[in-house]
């Protein structure tokens, strides 16, 4: 059957995340609802990975096998026309028939934003802080230097989470300011549940509060306890899927 791969943005306000849960409204459940109802099709809508409660994303990527030729332009103008205003689908495409949107996915991106002062344009999409100057900047950087490797990441993950292993390589982690914007971004092969924004909230904390904890000593513990609250939803930008 035909394989067709979509690379999808959304704003996750109002979801309860990417994946198809009972009783909640999520991105996943309407994009495979659209396409039941342009095709006629009970589809298996699969994505890169899930995203939490509240994140939002520049480049989700999904694929869908079905047993017809889609004619491409029209069919991502079809689903573009019914879907929410805060989904859409950027790109459609026919991929090769073994892709796998999850398991072909060899590095994930993040990106989290702050903005300095009460803006009602970004109110909805970054989490407002005015003390962050260049030494914070300075001092997150070594901190978040830290992360880059290959480490277990309980520390930095929700409890109880079915997964068969939490170690994660990181490629990238860094924050730089741009204007009245502050952006870290984390690039890794894999994340636990939970994992940026507790690693968001830990260094923000840890650089705000001046302690002398840091990044590898609270890996090496392995507790959830030792890392900070996590940062709000609505800072998190799943940004870029690498295959």
């Amino acid at each position: 059957m035909p394989n067709y791969k979509l690379t999808i943005q959304y704003k996750g306000t109002n979801y309860a995340g990417w994946q198809i849960q009972k009783n909640a409204d999520t991105v996943q459940q309407r994009i495979a609802e659209v396409i039941k109802q342009v095709t006629q099709q009970e589809i298996n809508l699969i994505g890169s990975g899930r995203t939490d409660s509240g994140v939002h994303a520049i480049g989700q990527v999904a694929n869908f096998n079905i047993n017809q030729s889609l004619a491409e332009r029209k069919f991502q103008h079809s689903l573009n026309s019914l879907l929410p205003e805060d989904i859409a689908i950027i790109k459609f495409e026919r991929a090769d028939d073994n892709f796998h949107s999850r398991f072909d996915a060899v590095k994930r991106s993040y990106i989290y934003l702050f903005i300095n002062h009460k803006s009602p344009f970004y109110n909805e999409y970054a989490v407002q802080e005015n003390y962050i100057d260049g030494a914070f900047i300075e001092k997150a950087n070594r901190l978040s230097k830290q992360l880059l490797g290959e480490h277990d990441f309980t520390s930095f993950s929700k409890k109880n989470t079915e997964t068969k292993t939490n170690l994660c390589k990181v490629f990238d982690a860094h924050w730089r300011k741009t204007g009245n914007l502050t952006l870290f971004y984390i690039k890794a092969n894999r994340y636990l549940h939970g994992m940026v924004r507790a690693i968001v909230g830990t260094i923000d904390n840890l650089v705000r509060t001046g302690s002398n904890d840091d990044i590898k000593s609270i890996l090496a513990k392995k507790d959830r306890n030792a890392a900070g609250i996590a940062a709000p939803a609505k800072g998190l930008f799943l940004y870029k899927i690498n295959y």
